[in-house]
Formats: structure tokens, sequence, C-alpha cells
């Protein structure tokens, strides 16, 4: 019985020491850089995903102002450019119907904003 205690301990001492030195390595020795991860980096397809987010969300208050300051988080200058960008990705990839016409009129909400402004 004694053997069989003893392989245990040593068993559960040897992950713990694992942990610790992969916490260790992780912490001190190689630790993470921060690269630019700023959402203007972000690739097309989560751009795609992000602005249906914001349509989705339009859809739901019919809120345009507030879709506007969503969509300036992902630091594009134009934010028609951007939701045409995303309505050919999401066309090209066949994305349901349902969501291209969601970010459709997202487009002419953003649109009527932008011609309503002084």
């Amino acid at each position: 019985m004694p053997h069989r205690i003893r392989r245990y301990f040593f068993f559960g001492m040897t992950i713990l020491a694992g942990i610790g030195l992969g916490i260790f390595i992780g912490y001190r020795v190689v630790p993470v850089q921060n690269p630019e991860t700023a959402p203007d980096t972000l690739r097309i397809d989560y751009k795609t995903d992000y602005v249906l987010m914001v349509a989705a969300i339009y859809h739901q208050d019919g809120n345009a102002p507030a879709a506007e300051v969503r969509l300036s988080f992902l630091g594009d200058a134009s934010h028609l450019k951007t939701i045409q960008t995303a309505i050919a990705y999401a066309q090209e990839r066949g994305y349901a119907p349902v969501d291209i016409q969601k970010m459709l009129d997202l487009a002419d909400a953003i649109q009527d904003l932008t011609k309503n402004e002084p």
C-alpha cells in the first residue's frame, strides 16, 4: 500500500511542478508580446461579422446614430464604405439573404444620416 501512495504522491507533484514551470516560462522567460491589435487591422471576415452584428442590433432598435457609433469602433474613415465592403464579402461567401438584407438596411440608414448632416 505505501508504494501505491508514494506513486500517486510523485505523480501529483510532477503535475504541479509542470504547471508551475509552465507558468514561470510563460510569464517570465517568454512573455507574450503585445502585437498591434487595433480593430482596423481585422481581416475582412471578422469585419463583415462585426458589421452584421451592428446591422442586427440596428434591425432591433432602429437607432442609426448608435449604429454609426458602433461602426466607428472599426476605425475606418467611411462607415458606408465599410458596410458596402462587408456586403460584397457576404454575398461572395454566401451569407444568408436575411443577413445581407439587414446590412443593406443599415447601409441605407447610414447613407440617410450622412445626407442629413450639416
